[in-house]
C-alpha cells in the first residue's frame, strides 16, 4: 500500500540532499579567493595510510588569496606538499620548513567564464538529479492509483504537490548556481 505522505517526504530528502550535493561540488570550484575547502580532495601518505590533509595538520585563511597548511607534525611537511601538488589543484606550495603557503592566483577574464559554465554544467546535472527524483515520485504515485491505494482526484492532487516541490527545489538550485557565478565573476 502507497502512502502519499512518504512518497512526498522521500521526495522532498532526495531533492533537498541534490542540492547540498550540488553546494559541496561548487565549494571545491576556486573562485580566486582562499577558501579552505578547496583542500578536501587532497590526500596524505601518513605512516603508511592515506588520511585527508585536514587530519594530519591545521588548514587556515591568514589572507584573502593565501591558505596556510599547519601540519600538526613537521615531519609530513613533505608528504603534505606531495598530496597537495598530487591533488592537481594548480596551486604551487610553498614550503619554508614550518607552514606550506597556497597563494591564490588572480583569475583572468577568460578563466572566469570557464569557471562560470563549469558552475552551470554542474547545476544542469543537479536539475536533472531533481528532475529524476520527480520522474520517481511520480512513477510511485501512478503506481498507487493503478493499485487503487489512491482515488483519481488523490493522485492528481499528489502529482501537483510533487511538481510544486520539484519547482521549489529547481529554483533553489538555481539560486546556488547563481550565487556561485557572482562570487566567481565579481572577485
Amino acid at each position: 500500500m502507497a502512502n502519499s505522505n512518504d512518497i512526498l517526504n522521500s521526495a522532498k530528502d532526495k531533492m533537498k540532499k541534490a542540492q547540498e550535493a550540488l553546494e559541496r561540488e561548487l565549494s571545491s570550484i576556486r573562485a580566486g579567493r582562499a577558501n579552505a575547502s578547496i583542500l578536501n580532495r587532497v590526500k596524505v601518505s601518513y605512516y603508511g595510510s592515506v588520511v585527508p590533509v585536514n587530519q594530519v595538520a591545521s588548514i587556515s585563511v591568514p589572507e584573502p588569496r593565501v591558505i596556510m597548511v599547519t601540519p600538526y607534525d613537521k615531519s609530513s611537511l613533505d608528504d603534505i606538499e606531495k598530496g597537495i601538488l598530487e591533488a592537481d589543484l594548480g596551486l604551487n606550495p610553498a614550503n619554508d620548513g614550518n607552514v606550506i603557503r597556497l597563494v591564490i592566483p588572480q583569475l583572468t577574464e577568460e578563466r572566469r567564464q570557464e569557471l562560470a559554465k563549469q558552475v552551470k554544467a554542474v547545476g544542469e546535472e543537479s536539475k536533472v538529479a531533481v528532475r529524476n527524483v520527480r520522474r520517481e515520485a511520480m512513477d510511485a504515485v501512478k503506481k498507487g492509483n493503478k493499485n487503487d491505494d489512491f482515488t483519481d482526484d488523490e493522485t492528481h492532487n499528489l502529482e501537483d504537490k510533487v511538481q510544486k516541490i520539484t519547482d521549489t527545489s529547481i529554483s533553489g538550485v538555481e539560486k546556488i548556481v547563481s550565487d556561485k557565478e557572482k562570487e566567481i565573476t565579481n572577485n
